[in-house]
């Protein structure tokens, strides 16, 4: 594949021309794709792809209906690197294949956007980067908050000292995430190719266990729910720290305490990350029933500085807390487009135009990724950030990269 696709070239795109976008995915988060680059004057989507040709019908009936036209269909994403009339990919396939279609997009010659966590697991990710960098694309992670007016003015405020030193964030996912049940092995639907749809993962025996949602649960396919909902805040955290780097100590514990079914993962799972030379440390906890709220927030972020704290709402909104009796301070409410950024960085070409470059789907995965070895494992970690690999464990370094199955291989040399 790498060969062939790096052989392939694109239309050059005008700073004043369509970005003609493919969607790879759309059977969930995919159909948010094609509607926010649907709302983007600058981008065009001309091409749905999905290893379900059911899914891509039905989607593609649904977006005819609502933008009064046709869009092309394909099943195999390999045939969409191919063409000459696509400059842009926009993946939210499932976790493990983010990396490769990713590194694929780039050597065939177009600009991605991917579909938080950008990788499965951290040797991928980091290839990711190498990829973007080598054939000069604009790789943006799906991490929107980096687009929030709001969040950015929050940012501004940590960085410059309004609740003092900041030395710890916590990461907050408390989803409703009920059971599954259990489903055993069953017959391949006739429109789908499974092969194609398991990719990188080692063969196992097709089971709507896992295709099409239930994947997030399955350490093959998924990542949890630190991997999923959670990149957003684990990005966050690393955004709102100003770390660019990861973790030299991870810890991990949690387990499945209230369902007996399908899922691998853990419902609830609280992981710390230390970074002992910066001074900083971040906690995150994952809970999946009957939860309380953190000041006010199920789904975000707070940030503990020495004269207050400062709480992320969701994806838009935050507000600060100054002192021992917690005397409200600043506060603000507002969004952003993070599609209409991608569009942006791909007809400017410029990298510094990124809210969610692709740096970013490497370190907020790689945090998560992390975690869940600690937590696979059941014991404390030490890593050499800048080695990115455990010291003195080996068998956590088998666990940085996956066993690829052909011909879906991440290449060494990207």
């Amino acid at each position: 594949m790498a060969a062939s696709a790096a052989a392939v070239s694109t239309r050059k795109v005008m700073a004043n021309s369509k970005v003609r976008v493919a969607v790879l995915g759309v059977n969930g988060r995919g159909k948010d794709h094609i509607a926010g680059f649907g709302n983007v004057p600058e981008a065009e989507v001309v091409c749905l792809c999905d290893p379900d040709l059911r899914v891509a019908r039905k989607t593609g009936d649904a977006f005819e209906k609502r933008f009064n036209r046709k869009v092309s269909l394909e099943q195999d994403l390999r045939k969409v690197f191919e063409r000459k009339d696509i400059d842009a990919v926009s993946i939210a396939a499932p976790n493990h294949w983010h990396a490769l279609a990713t590194i694929w997009a780039c050597q065939a010659g177009k600009d991605v956007y991917v579909e938080k966590p950008g990788s499965h697991g951290i040797w991928e990710g980091r290839k990711m980067v190498e990829a973007a960098h080598k054939y000069k694309r604009i790789v943006q992670h799906g991490v929107q908050l980096r687009s929030s007016e709001a969040l950015q003015e929050a940012v501004a405020h940590l960085r410059k000292g309004t609740i003092g030193k900041v030395y710890m964030s916590r990461g907050l996912v408390f989803r409703w995430r009920p059971s599954i049940g259990r489903k055993q092995p069953s017959p391949v639907p006739a429109e789908l190719d499974y092969d194609l749809w398991q990719g990188p993962a080692q063969a196992r025996p097709f089971s709507e266990r896992h295709v099409h949602y239930n994947w997030h649960w399955h350490w093959d396919y998924g990542n949890g729910d630190v991997g999923n909902q959670g990149i957003h805040e684990t990005d966050m955290c690393m955004w709102g720290l100003g770390l660019d780097t990861l973790p030299a100590k991870i810890t991990s514990m949690g387990g499945k305490f209230l369902f007996d079914d399908d899922k691998e993962t853990p419902e609830v799972q609280t992981s710390l990350y230390h970074y002992p030379e910066q001074q900083k440390l971040i906690q995150f906890e994952v809970r999946h029933w009957c939860t309380n709220d953190e000041h006010g927030a199920s789904v975000g972020n707070i940030f503990y500085g020495s004269e207050g704290y400062l709480v992320i709402y969701g994806y838009d909104r935050y507000a600060i807390f100054m002192g021992q009796k917690r005397e409200p301070g600043p506060t603000h409410k507002a969004g952003g487009d993070h599609f209409a950024n991608f569009i942006k960085a791909v007809q400017s070409r410029k990298t510094s135009d990124q809210n969610g470059p692709v740096e970013t789907a490497h370190l907020a995965s790689g945090l998560a990724h992390l975690g869940n070895i600690s937590y696979r494992l059941q014991r404390q970690l030490t890593f050499d950030a800048n080695a990115e690999k455990f010291i003195g464990d080996s068998e956590a370094n088998q666990m940085l990269k996956r066993n690829y199955r052909k011909p879906f291989v991440v290449p060494e040399n990207v």
